[in-house]
Parts: C-alpha cells; structure tokens; sequence
C-alpha cells in the first residue's frame, strides 16, 4: 500500500469533500465545527464510535453542525477527498490506513505518527498498529514543514504542548543556541477530554494547579524529535500543569544558551522567524491564553536575563485551537492549495 499523494490532486466539479471520523470527542466537535463554517470545503459526514444516530448540534448544541453521528463505513470512502481523524492513539492509526487506501488525505490528530522512529513510540504507547506508515508521514507543524505538508497524504497533527513548545524553541534552535531548557506549560482542563479521571475532574481542577504524568509525559520525545530535526540534540526536561482554565495553553521555556545573546539579538531573532507567519505574533511583552482564545494564533514573548544569562520564552496558544484543531484546518488549507488563513481568519 502506498500513500504518497500525487501531484495532481484535482477538485474542478466542487469543494474537496471531507468527513471527521471522530467528532465527538472536544477535537473532533471543533473541526466538525471549523470545516462545516469553512468557505472551500464540504463536510460531508461526521462519524463517532458512540452516540451514533444523535445530531453533532444535539451533542454539542455552540457548534452548530446539522449533520447526525454516523458509523465509519469504508465502502463509502471512495467520495471523500479528505479527512480529520479525531481518535485516541492505537485506535487511529488503522482508520488512517483505511482511509489512505481509499484514495483520502488525513490529518491525524493522534499521536499515532508524529514520531518517525517506531522504537521510540513504542517506548511510550505500545506496540504502533501500522509502523509501515511511519515514514509516510508528515509532522504537521505547519511554520516549521509547510512544503512537505504541501504534498503529504498523511499529515500528523502535533500535540498542544510541542506546538507552543517548538513555535517558542525553534529560533533558537535554527541558531544553534539551545545548550538546555527546561519547559514548564499549563493547560486547562478541555485538554483531558471528555473524559475525567480523578485527577482531572472539576472538583480537583477548581482553585489548584496540578502537576501530572511528572518525568514521563509521552509529548517529551515529540518536541525533542523536532529539535534534533533542527540541529538540536538533547534531552528536554518537560513538565505539564493542569490549571482551573477551561481552555487555554502557556509553555514557558527557560532556555541555557550556548553563548550570551543580548537583547536586542534575541528581538532580532524572533522578529526574522516570525515575520512572515499568518498565526505567530511576536509581542512585547508576556502574553496571556485569555488573548488567544478561540483562535489559530500563537503568541510569543522571548527575554534575555542579565542576572542568570538565561533566555526565557513564553508562548501562549488555544489547546483546542491552534494546539489542535484549528491548526489540522490550516494544514488542509496547505494540503490543498488553498490560503492558510481559509476558514480561520
């Protein structure tokens, strides 16, 4: 099976038309949500392994999307241009398989092929479902792979903390000037899903902080594949937070240079990086989540500490957002050939 997409993907009788498998869940619901309101695409089906039958506008009455949750059903894939696969790992990767056989492009949300060494994912989730897909895929971090994501058939969303992450680590890491870092994020709660355990339910998240998955969070080997892709080797120490937010993402990255950099280099630097990007926003001063809720942009705060000679950078995102389902819409915008800011402006 081949996924390679061709270079000539054409739509001249209509929009693309596309189904997400996997709306309801909170990422599937808001990229039901985003292409349903969308100006070049046709959401033609959304699909769930639950509450089939049950309107998505039922299940989730603020989106808005008339369409009733239907069972995935294979056959019917031969019309479908495109999709957004909204599933847990594991449970993703062989309806991308599916999916990519019948001709579709996907954008996973899972983290089913974000990392290209298979030993590596299954240190941290388990046996990989379809490891001969893996070198297929692209890492769907748009600013950093947006002319290989151009042309993928299988695009992997990445995770909401290596997406501030790496918005915020990568100018340094092009430059060679990352010796450490430390990442210290908070997210709220929109980030466990619908689904609470214990340590996430409103009870426990209401007026606390709590830290979790402390020395083992599975996004640490994502951001430090990424950096290695930039030229820079080395382990991440990575600490996530949970926060009495109901959605809102902020990775504050305290960074060890290689060399000292002044102030108005490390300006320089970011200003270069970003300048030319729809959705990143160097500011400054430090930005809060309240000012990027509900959108596709990211914004960014990088300061050089006299006292210390560290370089710290902020970086605030929307988990749901930028952090996952509105960036899976500006990579199909990419995909195909469409404006980034299509549906997201």
């Amino acid at each position: 099976m081949s996924c390679v997409a061709s270079s000539e993907q054409a739509h001249a009788e209509g929009a693309p038309r596309v189904i997400v498998a996997g709306a309801t869940g909170f990422a599937g619901a808001l990229a039901a949500h985003l292409l349903w309101r969308h100006p070049d695409f046709e959401l033609v089906a959304v699909t769930g392994r639950s509450e089939q039958g049950r309107r998505l506008d039922d299940l989730y009455p603020r989106y808005r999307v008339g369409l009733a949750i239907e069972q995935l059903e294979p056959e019917r894939l031969e019309a479908i241009d495109a999709a957004i696969v909204a599933y847990p790992h594991a449970a993703a990767a062989p309806t991308v398989a599916a999916l990519c056989e019948h001709g579709a492009r996907v954008v996973d949300l899972s983290a089913d092929f974000r990392l290209r060494s298979q030993a590596t994912y299954e240190q941290w989730y388990g046996e990989h479902p379809r490891p001969e897909l893996l070198e297929q895929a692209v890492y769907g971090l748009t600013e950093l792979h947006r002319a290989q994501i151009a042309g993928a058939r299988i695009v992997a969303n990445p995770g909401c903390y290596p997406t501030a992450s790496l918005l915020g680590l990568a100018p340094l890491a092009r430059a060679g000037l990352i010796a450490d870092v430390v990442i210290d994020a908070k997210q709220g709660i929109s980030g466990a899903g619908r689904a609470f355990d214990e340590s996430t339910h409103l009870s426990m998240a209401g007026e606390n902080i709590l830290p979790y998955k402390v020395a083992a969070h599975r996004h640490t080997p994502e951001i430090e594949e990424q950096l290695a892709a930039l030229d820079t080797v080395l382990p991440v120490q990575f600490q996530a937070h949970l926060v009495p937010l109901d959605q809102g993402e902020m990775a504050s990255c305290y960074v060890t240079p290689t060399r000292t950099i002044s102030k108005a280099e490390l300006q320089e630097l970011f200003i270069d990086a970003y300048a030319h990007e729809p959705f990143v926003e160097v500011v400054q001063a430090p930005p809060g989540v309240r000012e990027v809720r509900e959108t596709n942009f990211c914004r960014i705060f990088a300061a050089a500490d006299g006292h210390t000679g560290k370089v710290l950078v902020f970086s605030a995102i929307d988990n749901l957002w930028k952090g996952t389902s509105s960036q899976a819409l500006q990579n199909l915008n990419v995909m195909f050939g469409l404006p980034e800011t299509a549906g997201l402006a």
